[in-house]
């Protein structure tokens, strides 16, 4: 009779089965870094995307993130037009916006503690009603004109949006526990989830503003935010346990072994999509089709979402970290496609065509990335590790759309291009200088 893989690890830690129970219990997660083979007996005779739902709980919970997870690329479009629309000013918009990010780098990883203290559906709902009680209150200043502070005030307290990508992470790797090779495949869906999402968001809100009335985008996003939190937070067969106060041995993820150069290196990898966004919007608006940019963009993801399928849906070979540092190196050469596109005067068509084939190398680094960064996270700390790595993430997007912007603005479209190269090549950098052994 084959494994139940659907049914939860006991919580707590196992002694091995041998004579080593004696054995001082170790803080760091025990998963390997190199993927083992499958399970005796396991099938192999189905999809494994449908092998990974067959997973009792995975599909509702995966639904009710998904619902959750949308809204993330609406909230900052929806703010934009509603406030640009209103005020009438772009600096404003993007003042308040800014402001919201900043304060979801501080706030987020405090969030992310939280969860892991006391468990997902304890934390992530009243999180989320605060979240959604900032965006209610930034429409409602906005549309009757209450002063600019109040702007930058409402929109902070959204900050504390739970990381639904990371909290539907730690379900898969909690599930998985033992299983690297399915776990390889969740990590793959979702990073596939992450482009699909961040893809339709920004224009289901676009045309939410501007088909009804521009605070409908803002609405809509937190509806859809709610119900899917609630109905991610209502599966609580899936759910982690709650690991309370941890000891004082365990680290800190910031300070754990291997954590850093990986913060780092998502530092530097979403330095690659903040300025391939800002310089591709600039590009377009030089060729006089500033309205194609949108499209352009959606080709990028959706090369990284087919990239990630694939990629989940092959069996893993070699180390995780060998995996990751190829698909680094292979990011370098992909992203100096758009370089090439705009530097020969390819127009728009030859440049949609360098994106998607770009984007492509995306979701391979993050899924490897990401699995990394599960191996190596403290246990009771995973939710709190990937949450510093999104927010590495949104830093990185920020240094990337600031310095493209400057390099467009002195420059050119084709010279900020050179940008997310730069970016590529530093993450390339960092992925080799700290390289770790794989373990025997």
């Amino acid at each position: 009779m084959p494994p139940q893989p659907s049914q939860p690890r006991p919580h707590g830690p196992q002694p091995p089965p041998q004579s080593h129970a004696h054995e001082p219990q170790q803080h760091l997660r025990p998963h390997p870094e190199e993927p083992g083979p499958p399970r005796p007996g396991e099938p192999s005779r189905r999809n494994p995307y449908r092998r990974l739902f067959d997973i009792p709980g995975t599909r509702a919970f995966t639904i009710g993130n998904l619902i959750a997870r949308l809204p993330m690329g609406m909230f900052t479009v929806s703010a934009v037009i509603m406030i640009a629309g209103t005020r009438d000013s772009y600096a404003l918009a993007g003042a308040v916006t800014a402001t919201g990010l900043a304060a979801t780098a501080v706030v987020a990883p405090w969030t992310a503690r939280l969860v892991d203290r006391h468990g997902q559906a304890r934390i992530a709902v009243p999180a989320t009603a605060v979240a959604a009680l900032g965006s209610i209150a930034l429409l409602l200043c906005v549309r009757h004109g209450a002063p600019d502070w109040t702007l930058f005030a409402a929109y902070a307290a959204t900050a504390t949006t739970p990381n639904t990508g990371g909290m539907s992470r730690a379900r898969w790797a909690h599930l998985l526990k033992g299983d690297p090779v399915r776990l390889h495949t969740a990590n793959s869906f979702e990073q596939a989830a992450d482009e699909l999402c961040f893809m339709l968001g920004p224009v289901l809100a676009a045309l939410l503003c501007g088909a009804l009335f521009p605070e409908a985008g803002t609405l809509v996003a937190v509806v859809l935010l709610l119900t899917g939190v609630l109905v991610f937070a209502a599966q609580r067969s899936t759910e982690p346990p709650a690991r309370g106060r941890t000891g004082a041995g365990v680290p800190s993820p910031v300070r754990a072994p291997g954590i850093p150069p990986l913060l780092v290196g998502f530092l530097a990898t979403g330095a690659v999509f903040g300025s391939m966004e800002v310089v591709t919007i600039a590009f377009a608006d030089a060729q006089g089709h500033r309205s194609a940019a949108g499209v352009i963009l959606a080709l990028q993801a959706a090369g990284s979402c087919a990239a990630g399928l694939l990629y989940g849906a092959l069996k893993p070979a070699g180390s995780v970290g060998r995996r990751h540092l190829l698909s680094v190196a292979a990011m370098v050469p992909l992203t100096c496609l758009p370089l090439l596109a705009a530097s020969l005067g390819g127009g728009l068509v030859a440049l949609g065509l360098s994106l998607l084939l770009a984007g492509m190398a995306t979701a391979p680094t993050m899924v490897t990335a990401m699995t990394l960064l599960q191996h190596r996270t403290p246990e009771g700390r995973l939710n709190e590790g990937m949450t510093l790595a999104v927010t590495g993430l949104l830093g990185g997007i920020a240094c990337g759309s600031a310095l493209s912007g400057w390099v467009v603005e002195h420059g050119s479209a084709t010279a900020g291009y050179g940008v997310p190269v730069t970016a590529a090549v530093t993450a390339l950098l960092i992925a080799l200088a700290t390289r770790r052994p794989a373990p025997r």
